[in-house]
């Protein structure tokens, strides 16, 4: 078949193929002397020149092939058809079948928050993690030779001091504030389901209601919620608590109750799910928290909404830790997640609701656990 038999088939098959719109999920930007196309969602990105800028914009709406020629009748058909197939490889454009997909359905929420927190909640999911042993410090050995560690304090001279008096520190609140370490290793021992309950309730449970006329019923917990709002849900992986089955379980926090969700959680299965990290696998429990983040959209449309929700998690997350060490266990959280795999586990979409923070407990071990040990030799973590 000679060059232009082929290019005619070419054509006359692009002809027959369905209109093309720009996926909602496209920003652009420089790196360096070259423009950069992205699609956060999939985190699939390519360079691209003004022509594939104008092909984005004009496929805004759904666009044929015929229609995207005429509009740029000094390019090559074939060309075109090439940029068009490129454009599909890094899911910047879309096949248009004449309905949204699911999942820009699901993200219209986020329609407001874009694309300042759209990009950064989707662009930071799913990344690779290196693996090192809890114990090992020979990467920071190695980052310090390049570069110092930053300035520990920032100070001011020349200026007035005040003199501050310690407090006493001896009260059970001091003690737990100092307690509290991640920790790393765990006792082998079943948690009693009582001490469970316990840091669930405190830690997520709904400990009252705000009435606001007009409007209806809004939780209060421990822990503060712009708006009362509350988006964050709490999900329970648990494989060593004695009274209760392993498996995993949505803790509904009006009701004070586990639901079970699938029967079953291994120690393999929190290792894969908390991006390999082994030495969070004897845990007796682990909590996914995610965020239902239509409850924050709902009321506040401006993306700044977002740093709300990332601090609600760490508020959270600090009351569930000094809960587990005044309950005289051993803490933990972590930001490295298999994002996806996560929410596939749990079953929630990863758009409308999307991990964003993990915690979990077991007993303390008979011996000092890394957490103690670094508390000697840094001063805790």
């Amino acid at each position: 078949m000679t060059n232009r038999r082929r290019r005619q088939a070419r054509e006359k098959q692009a002809r027959g193929s369905p209109r093309y719109r720009r996926s909602p999920f496209v920003i652009s930007y420089w790196l360096g002397p070259v423009l950069i196309f992205e699609n956060y969602l999939t985190h699939q990105r390519v360079a691209g020149d003004s022509f594939f800028c104008d092909l984005l914009a004009l496929c805004d709406e759904p666009r044929g092939f015929a229609e995207i020629c005429s509009r740029f009748p000094r390019e090559n058909p074939s060309a075109i058809l090439d940029g068009i197939r490129r454009l599909q490889k890094y899911s910047l454009l879309q096949a248009y079948a004449g309905k949204r997909r699911e999942t820009s359905d699901a993200m219209h929420g986020w329609e407001k928050w874009s694309p300042s927190a759209s990009h950064f909640h989707f662009g930071t999911k799913d990344v690779k993690y290196e693996g090192n042993d809890a114990e090992d410090f020979s990467s920071l050995r190695e980052l310090v030779k390049r570069k110092p560690l930053p300035p520990r304090r920032k100070q001011y001279s020349g200026l007035k001091r005040v003199k501050l008096s310690i407090p006493d520190r001896t009260d059970e609140f001091s003690r737990v504030l100092q307690e509290r370490r991640t920790w790393r290793e765990f006792s082998r021992r079943p948690l009693d389901l009582r001490q469970l309950e316990t840091l669930l309730w405190l830690a997520f449970g709904v400990q009252g209601w705000a009435r606001i006329p007009g409007v209806g019923r809004l939780p209060l917990k421990t822990s503060p919620s712009g708006g009362a709002l509350h988006p964050l849900e709490a999900y329970a992986l648990i494989r060593n608590v004695s009274g209760i089955a392993s498996g995993i379980y949505h803790y509904d926090d009006q009701g004070h109750s586990l639901e079970l969700l699938r029967a079953g959680c291994s120690r393999g299965e929190i290792q894969r799910l908390l991006a390999d990290q082994d030495w969070f696998c004897d845990s007796a429990f682990v909590v996914f928290l995610t965020a239902a983040f239509q409850r924050c959209q709902w009321k506040y449309e401006h993306p700044r909404a977002y740093r709300v929700v990332l601090a609600e998690a760490g508020h959270v997350c600090q009351t569930f830790c000094l809960t587990a060490t005044w309950l005289g266990l051993a803490p933990f959280c972590t930001m490295a997640l298999a994002d996806t795999k996560i929410e596939q586990a749990l079953g929630v979409d990863g758009v409308t609701e999307s991990v964003v923070y993990a915690m979990g407990a077991g007993l303390r071990p008979n011996r000092a656990a890394t957490g103690d040990r670094l508390r000697q030799t840094t001063g805790g973590l």
